[in-house]
């Protein structure tokens, strides 16, 4: 246990923990602005799916990186166009929509990894991009301004969606749609538009958030998301809606499977405890929400279909 308080893997180790948290930030983020405006999205887990599919397959083929990245945030958008048709226009009953987009994205990429790639292809990880200056502080500098550029885009977004929400005209249309979509519809806001925004925009996020999943990870294997698209769903309960919450739940989560992979490197968790070890993160977070998520109240219309004069 003591290799573990040591200087170099403490660093080694919250690094780490800040491109785990990254994929699921990304992810829970475009679904806070989904939710706010009233929409549930369980389809999260297989837009990722997709998204990392997409990029992969692009990446594979032209060895291109920001094509790669690109090409999950576009895969993303067509299922946030998809997705908002069904959950507004359709006003299907949103968890059994969105159960309906996991399963596809799920079945999807299995079918297509197996008939395009049956033999797996390791791509190049995205270089880190090290902050000039910042990132020669000793200790902080490689654990927080030596990463990639998708994880600084991640944690950018934090306070520009904080910004969105609670000082724009838009995140005020968002967030009376969330609350009161009737009365914002007397007052000229277009209940449909909004939702059919954020939700797109949701599932692009999603969609990138597969991308940098692939990215990370080198290659794609059948469920590499490992169904954990659902905690993104769980961080926005547990983030109060809040983008700053769920940046603390994101990270959250990501430490603690950092934690537990270097346990396991250093042998601290021994291999017959590993499966179990592996559930960590995810039990963690599931408390955390229980403790955390009762004490905020969600969006009043969150998961209701509108529909004038009703």
């Amino acid at each position: 246990m003591s290799h573990f308080f040591t200087a170099a893997v403490l660093t080694a180790t919250v690094a780490a923990g800040i491109q785990l948290a990254t994929p699921f930030l990304l992810a829970a983020l475009g679904e806070t602005m989904g939710q706010r405006s009233g929409v549930v999205n369980l389809g999260v887990d297989g837009i990722m799916l997709l998204g990392a599919f997409g990029a992969y397959y692009v990446a594979a083929k032209t060895g291109n990186l920001v094509l790669a990245t690109a090409a999950g945030l576009g895969v993303g958008l067509v299922m946030g166009v998809i997705t908002a048709f069904v959950s507004v226009t359709l006003k299907a009953e949103q968890g059994i929509s969105g159960i309906g987009v996991f399963l596809f994205g799920l079945g999807l990429t299995n079918v297509l990894l197996l008939r395009i790639f049956p033999s797996p292809i390791t791509i190049r990880a995205l270089p880190a991009v090290p902050i000039p200056l910042l990132h020669r502080i000793p200790d902080v500098g490689s654990m927080f301004f030596t990463q990639n550029w998708l994880v600084y885009l991640a944690f950018l977004l934090v306070p520009v969606l904080t910004f969105v929400l609670n000082r724009t005209t838009y995140g005020m249309k968002i967030r009376a749609v969330g609350e009161n979509p009737a009365a914002a519809d007397t007052v000229g806001v277009s209940v449909a538009k909004i939702r059919y925004s954020t939700v797109i925009t949701g599932c692009a996020l999603a969609g990138l958030a597969g991308a940098t999943l692939l990215l990370l990870i080198g290659i794609f294997q059948e469920d590499i998301t490992n169904s954990e698209g659902f905690i993104a769903v769980a961080l926005v309960y547990f983030g109060a809606w809040r983008p700053l919450g769920v940046m603390a739940g994101s990270l959250l989560y990501g430490m603690v499977g950092s934690i537990v992979v270097t346990w396991k490197t250093l042998g601290i968790i021994p291999a017959s405890a590993s499966d179990i070890a592996a559930m960590a993160p995810a039990v963690l977070t599931v408390l955390a929400l229980l403790s955390v998520a009762r004490r905020f109240r969600q969006p009043a219309a969150l998961g209701k279909p509108y529909e004038r004069g009703v």
